[in-house]
């Protein structure tokens, strides 16, 4: 199948009522590329992340459009004329809104199978001595003698290609030795619980904010042959649900893992030490440098001690424990 794709050329400020417009009139295949929304998404996601995509930010400067979708059939140019007439009226009906040029580019794109192409990108991923990630769709090739770690990658954080999870991983391969009882905090698609149990733990207990994640790691664990009663996911916040999460505190853990960026680690640095006896190890990663002075010393006040620290690439990964 072919497809049209159309440009049309606005303004930040009149985005929404364009949106709006093509909506109503049942244009509903597009994508907006908006720099004021863009980073208005950031500015109301801010928890979520702690580095921007600089190329991408970079390809939105000064844009401000929409690019729709129709299929390329007989009827196309009626919808094109449609289209255009609507655009035409909205300048007309709004002369002081902020609409911008609506200037309207044609292209056609043709249909691919997206479903199965962009498998190609991901291949499996050896990491430290022991594991190796690789996605579900592949057979796992272990002549080394590596540990399979099974995914199905998707747009929850967590594929193993991250060097913030790579460092987890490197960690989990040291001192898991057998039986340990693991917290993942900020679990996403259950990567670090995954490894920590084909490694030889007993059970992990993956949480999350985002209760997609809890579906996805738990496929994902089912995957590796993980089922209940050796993997538990559940969704919440350890900071301000406690009471929804009560079975988490009433136990420690061997290891506590958290992937996580250091807006939310800081935070959540004063409940770590509830989780943990003096033989417990805190792994933790996703702090870039810079910001690893203020997530060390908010780990220190709650008690604990640094007692590791790897830096690769900008991200820091480093192992804490109770005592002096």
């Amino acid at each position: 199948m072919e497809w049209l794709e159309l440009t049309i050329d606005s303004a930040s400020g009149g985005i929404g009522l364009l949106e709006a417009a093509l909506t109503i009139n049942g244009f509903d295949s597009f994508v907006i590329d908006d720099e004021a929304e863009f980073h208005s998404f950031l500015e109301t996601n801010r928890d979520y992340w702690d580095i921007v995509d600089r190329d991408l930010e970079k390809s939105l400067e000064g844009v401000s459009r929409i690019r729709l979708y129709l299929e390329d059939r007989p009827d196309s140019m009626e919808e094109l004329a449609r289209l255009r007439e609507l655009l035409a009226a909205l300048l007309e009906a709004y002369p002081e809104a902020e609409l911008g040029s609506l200037q309207m580019t044609l292209a056609n794109v043709k249909d691919e199978d997206w479903e199965n192409n962009w498998k190609q990108y991901y291949q499996p991923i050896p990491i430290g001595q022991r594991l190796l990630v690789v996605p579900k769709w592949m057979e796992p090739d272990c002549s080394e003698g590596r540990i399979p770690v099974l995914l199905d990658p998707g747009m929850i954080f967590g594929t193993g290609a991250h060097v913030s999870t790579q460092m987890c991983m490197l960690r989990l391969e040291e001192l898991i030795r057998g039986g340990e009882e693991i917290l993942d905090l900020g679990s996403g698609s259950g990567i670090l619980s995954i490894t920590a149990l084909r490694l030889g733990a007993a059970h992990a207990t993956g949480v999350d904010v985002d209760p997609k994640a809890e579906d996805i790691a738990r496929e994902n664990a089912a995957i590796n042959g993980l089922m209940a009663d050796r993997f538990t996911a559940v969704t919440g916040n350890v900071i301000t649900g406690q009471e929804a999460l009560a079975s988490l505190f009433c136990k420690t853990y061997d290891v506590v893992c958290m992937n996580i960026f250091a807006d939310v680690i800081i935070p959540m640095a004063a409940v770590l030490p509830r989780f943990m006896t003096e033989t417990t190890r805190l792994i933790c990663s996703g702090v870039l440098e810079p910001r690893y002075e203020e997530v060390r010393q908010a780990i220190e006040a709650a008690g604990l001690r640094i007692t590791g620290l790897q830096i690769m690439n900008d991200w820091c990964c480093f192992t804490a424990q109770k005592g002096e």
